[in-house]
């Protein structure tokens, strides 16, 4: 107890001190605390009165009925798209709230009629309509009412149940997905019925929803410049790793501490003699008479190959999730699993695979009596973002990742009337031509 008073009393004018001073200048301090928080709110706020002063349309892509190569002409269209890339500098973003503009790919079933949907910018549009129809003159592009109007703002509700998810990479985004290149050979005298079309099957599932059903699958794209991301970074230090077969040690590369050029520089100064200085914090596998790369196994090599590839291409910033929404008497919970199945079909153990970042499945044990209410907060949220393609921590950055035009044309094209024959996903049945010279105009 005397220990206690004693500690009490020599302590207490000095807090009796701090917080006098505190309650004196705390405004002095407050500002260094507060500065990020202001910068947020005010970057924030710059680029939602930016957002007001954009219109974005949405454009059905009425695809052409054959189709010869479909992923390979895709991949053009994304290359061509990617062009929309213009960063704004650091007035535009601190002043005017601009940043770079980006659009969604969108494939949706509603009651069984599949779609193909792009949401842009409207100024963006004489930029991309004509890749699209560089690649595909026989289809057409023709802007339509957003068809996330078709059901009430409210879902879930009780007249209305939905399920969905929002998925990311396991792996570092520098491991590429399954691409079309494995899918099958590149052949000039394959038949279009032979190959493995990803789409096909999701398409598929897709034309077999009744009515009241609803199953919308959602890209959000941003097209990133080297500069502006360290994939290219990343993934070279993963080659090198995979190939020169660095081991992590202490300070992860070998680096030469400051005490070793301190010895260098005395010894040079004192016998006039250049010396190795020694390396630490790392260590190299020894390579005895063979080189590293003749090292590595068949599938270390493919691993190598495949990260190059990725990183040598066009990068778009990704967001995927997707919605199945039904009337409550209609709803068919199997139904989410489609865009399980698609996505399964570009995994690989070895390269990266995809899964859901999260769903609208809540099961806890502790709160098991607010999982209900969980639920329902997380289908509300991801229902509206989805309306207002958003990433999934907006305002905030992040749930995103990389890939490449190949990836993303292997993910999103236009399946052929051989791959796909059904007549519920509108095709353009009538070829264009342009009129014959010489046609008298009166």
């Amino acid at each position: 107890m005397e220990v206690t008073e004693t500690f009490f009393r020599l302590t207490f004018p000095f807090v009796q001190f701090l917080w006098e001073f505190v309650k004196t200048w705390w405004w002095v301090f407050a500002p260094f605390f507060l500065w990020p928080q202001a910068m947020y709110f005010w970057k924030w706020w710059r680029m939602y009165k930016f957002e007001l002063t954009l219109r974005r349309i949405v454009l059905e892509i009425k695809i052409p009925p054959d189709v010869e190569k479909p992923i390979k002409a895709m991949e053009s269209v994304f290359a061509g798209w990617w062009q929309i890339h213009d960063p704004p500098n650091f007035r535009e973003v601190w002043i005017d709230g601009q940043y770079q503009l980006g659009f969604s790919l969108e494939l949706v079933s509603t009651e069984g009629n599949v779609h193909f949907y792009i949401r842009i910018p409207e100024q963006s549009r004489r930029i991309m309509e004509p890749v699209l129809y560089a690649q595909f003159p026989d289809a057409e592009l023709t802007e339509v009412e957003d068809y996330t109007k078709l059901v009430p703002r409210n879902v879930p509700n009780k007249e209305w149940r939905m399920w969905g998810a929002t998925f990311k990479l396991e792996k570092s985004d520098v491991y590429p997905l399954r691409t079309y290149k494995r899918f099958f050979e590149e052949k000039e005298d394959i038949k279009a019925e032979q190959r493995v079309d990803p789409v096909g099957s999701l398409v598929e599932g897709m034309s077999q929803l009744g009515q009241g059903e609803h199953l919308w699958i959602q890209f959000l794209l941003t097209p990133r410049a080297p500069a502006e991301t360290d994939i290219y970074k990343r993934g070279k230090a993963e080659v090198d790793k995979l190939v020169h077969r660095i081991t992590e040690g202490k300070g992860g590369e070998p680096t030469i501490p400051i005490t070793e050029d301190i010895r260098a520089v005395g010894h040079m100064l004192t016998t006039g003699e250049d010396t190795e200085r020694k390396m630490t914090g790392g260590k190299e596998e020894p390579q005895g008479l063979m080189a590293p790369e003749l090292r590595l196994t068949t599938g270390e090599r493919d691993v190598v190959t495949a990260i190059e590839e990725k990183i040598s291409k066009q990068m778009f910033n990704t967001t995927a999730r997707f919605v199945y929404l039904a009337r409550a008497e209609k709803y068919l919970g199997i139904t989410k699993v489609l865009p399980f199945q698609y996505m399964q079909q570009f995994n690989t153990a070895n390269l990266n695979f995809v899964r859901a970042l999260q769903t609208t499945k809540v099961y806890t044990v502790r709160t098991f009596f607010l999982d209900e209410r969980k639920r329902y907060i997380r289908r509300r949220r991801l229902f509206r973002l989805y309306c207002s393609r958003d990433n999934f921590y907006w305002p905030r950055s992040g749930g995103t990742f990389m890939l490449n035009i190949e990836e993303l044309a292997t993910m999103f094209h236009f399946p052929g009337r051989d791959v796909f024959p059904s007549g519920t996903m509108p095709r353009v049945e009538t070829r264009k031509g342009e009129a014959p010279r010489g046609l008298p105009l009166e």
